[in-house]
């Protein structure tokens, strides 16, 4: 076999971004690394052509070498660019967007409305700010229809796969309901995922220990400050004292929350 006609081998988060890609037309890939999810899409005829794009000149270079070591060239085109800014209308039906942070991602898609708008399906897979880049999609008009929880080298993934709420009307929630879906995945919650109960108890185990060291610090400062009343400044206390209550405050409503999500899912 030929290195031309070996397909690409993918990691279980590249695949899930596949998998999750409805079949036909083209896709441009913006932030594409190394080109594996593009050439795959095409050598399994999942896509008929893809355009690969990368502000890195590293990565797009070995990404362009894969391509030609492919056989791919007529059907795979790279292209540098930050975010959408080279693409244009009706280049691609469809937009992967993955492997970066979420504040990120959400400049990338507002940076070019009109372009972001011209895609019937997206699949985004942000790798940090999850829950607040959730409530950016559902701000902005946005549907997630599908999302997965992934599990890759002790790391968890949440690829989702968006479509603009002008084709799927949303279901009204209420805010406290709301909040839940955007912590932890509406589609997760209601599949009632395995992976997101393992994942729901490890968030557990490490918010019971933040409550714990709070709670602990919160009762040494308390004593600090009755031994040393006279000798500290009270305007100062004040503020200390409420900052410390704000964050615990705030650790709380996660904690809440999150025992929520958990019996959600018995």
């Amino acid at each position: 076999m030929t290195k031309r006609d070996k397909p690409v081998s993918l990691s279980k988060r590249l695949w899930n971004l596949a998998d999750m890609l409805s079949p036909g037309g083209r896709v441009v890939d913006v932030g594409c690394d190394h080109g594996f999810l593009d050439i795959y899409l095409v050598q399994t005829g999942k896509m008929d052509g893809a355009l690969a794009m990368d502000v890195r000149k590293g990565p797009l270079a070995a990404c362009t070498q894969h391509v030609r070591d492919a056989g791919l060239e007529e059907r795979i085109e790279t292209r540098l660019s930050d975010g959408l800014a080279e693409f244009h209308l009706g280049e691609a039906e469809k937009l992967v967007c993955a492997g970066m942070g979420g504040p990120l991602m959400q400049r990338i898609l507002l940076d070019n409305p009109e372009k972001t708008e011209s895609f019937r399906e997206l699949i985004l897979q942000p790798q940090s700010e999850i829950r607040e880049f959730r409530a950016f999609l559902r701000e902005q008009g946005y549907i997630i229809t599908e999302e997965r929880i992934i599990l890759e080298d002790g790391k968890y993934y949440f690829p989702m796969k968006v479509l603009r709420g002008e084709e799927h009307e949303a279901e009204i929630h209420a805010a406290e309901e709301l909040d839940l879906f955007d912590h932890y995945g509406k589609q997760l919650l209601q599949n009632k995922d395995p992976l997101l109960l393992r994942y729901l108890a490890e968030q557990k185990r490490i918010m019971e220990t933040i409550l714990a060291q709070l709670k602990a610090t919160d009762q040494q400062v308390k004593e600090s400050s009755n031994a040393n009343a006279g000798e500290n400044d009270e305007g100062q206390e004040h503020v200390t004292v409420s900052g410390r209550e704000h964050r615990l405050l705030e650790i709380t409503m996660e904690w809440k929350l999150l025992q929520k999500a958990i019996k959600r899912m018995e």
